[in-house]
């Protein structure tokens, strides 16, 4: 690989282009922060089935944040190259949206260590929307997760990078 070539940029290869863990080992310890969202769309039924609590399964906003505070504790397992870190917050918060029938997950992860929690922010936001989708299939298979994504990240040597703004 070229040293001008994206992936010669791309942290998980060393110079012989094989897979490995990043050593972080020498980094710093900072307070590290990311925040990422996503959504799930469904049909005007199930979205009042959600909202009104009468779900044959229960509480599923409830379970879906959870679940999505386990994933993140689980990204580890899930991503390959991912490091375990230990995870001193995270914040789920799910927001009903009546005028699309849709429900906004946004999670905050929190770590003070020598890596990012992006990817512990990603994992909880996708597990928390696939989580509602398996609580709800049984009345909508059609529903749709979108707009997943990092929109927000705080700390570490790369310092701040927020969505749509260059990096601070």
């Amino acid at each position: 690989m070229s040293s001008s070539t994206p992936a010669a940029n791309l942290t998980h290869f060393d110079a012989a282009g094989q897979a490995h863990m990043v050593d972080v080992g020498a980094k710093e310890q900072t307070h590290r922060v990311a925040v990422a969202t996503g959504r799930i769309h469904m049909q005007p039924a199930t979205f009042a089935l959600v909202q009104s609590g009468s779900a044959k399964k229960g509480d599923v906003i409830g379970i879906a944040r959870t679940a999505a505070i386990m994933a993140s504790k689980r990204t580890a397992d899930l991503i390959p190259l991912c490091h375990p870190i230990a995870l001193n917050r995270v914040a789920v918060d799910f927001k009903l949206q009546p005028e699309d029938n849709s429900i906004h997950c946004t999670v905050t992860a929190e770590t003070r260590g020598r890596t990012g929690v992006e990817m512990e922010a990603l994992t909880a936001v996708q597990i928390g929307l696939l989580t509602l989708y398996d609580m709800c299939k049984a009345v909508d298979r059609g529903m749709t997760i979108d707009g997943v994504r990092l929109l927000e990240k705080h700390g570490g040597k790369s310092g701040d990078w927020v969505a749509g703004h260059a990096n601070r």
